[in-house]
């Protein structure tokens, strides 16, 4: 390795270190290190300036340049899922917060997206189970991180919620790229529930694109004995993007 290559790796590493620091540190805020309420991890300046999906579809949390119970898209086809819970657009702040905790595996970003979904969005009645959108043990390996796994536990230990399992049956490909029909066509299928589900479940992820993956965990969920699904993400990602 040259050394312009190591000098790289080393600013790359630190820079790592430094924003994990910045949300690590107790009694300041997570987003600009200023003094935080006791016992919270963010300021109300930041928590308000949050990129909060206010205006979505109730359906499939998109978010909508004018308020509309639904948007188009699931006008012409619903997504197995009943309704979705997404606080956030994934832009901004929040953006940065999820690649910490997906692609940098920091706990602490995962703890503060939780507290967020939480904080932003109380659930009531809550659901009978928790399940996370399952990964593929290949890609598990590959990763060494189970993102949406650690979520749904850091949620059912929180809100006091069963979390049951789903498998998936085969590591399908990226959907980044994909066409929203693509989309569907490539985990059609792809996962396993046990039957005897109870009948309300939520289903848990970091990041919805175009719902494709949860609506089809939902289809094996409502195959399994469930009659209410929701679908859970931290964030909601903007139409175009």
């Amino acid at each position: 390795m040259t050394a312009e290559k190591v000098a790289r790796l080393s600013a790359h590493v630190w820079r790592w270190i430094d924003q994990a620091a910045s949300i690590a540190l107790p009694g300041q805020c997570a987003f600009c290190m200023g003094e935080t309420p006791a016992g919270q991890a963010w300021c109300d300046a930041c928590f308000a300036a949050l990129p909060w999906n206010r205006v979505a579809c109730r359906r499939c949390a998109e978010p909508l340049a004018r308020p509309a119970a639904l948007c188009g898209h699931c006008l012409r086809a619903a997504p197995a899922f009943d309704v979705t819970r997404a606080p956030l657009r994934y832009e901004d702040a929040a953006q940065m917060l999820l690649q910490r905790f997906k692609f940098a595996a920091q706990p602490r970003a995962g703890t503060l997206l939780a507290s967020l979904f939480i904080a932003a969005m109380p659930v009531t009645p809550l659901p009978d189970a928790l399940i996370a959108v399952p990964t593929h043990p290949q890609r598990r390996r590959e990763r060494g991180f189970d993102h949406g796994a650690w979520l749904s536990r850091e949620l059912s230990r929180r809100l006091g919620v069963p979390l049951l399992h789903a498998w998936r049956e085969r590591d399908t490909p990226t959907q980044r790229g994909l066409t929203r029909q693509a989309r569907r066509g490539n985990v059609r299928g792809a996962f396993r529930v046990a039957p005897g589900l109870p009948a309300r479940v939520a289903l848990v992820d970091d990041v919805m694109t175009t719902g494709s993956t949860l609506s089809a965990l939902a289809e094996s969920c409502r195959g399994s004995g469930a009659q209410q699904v929701e679908a859970w993400a931290m964030a909601r990602t903007p139409r175009g993007v």
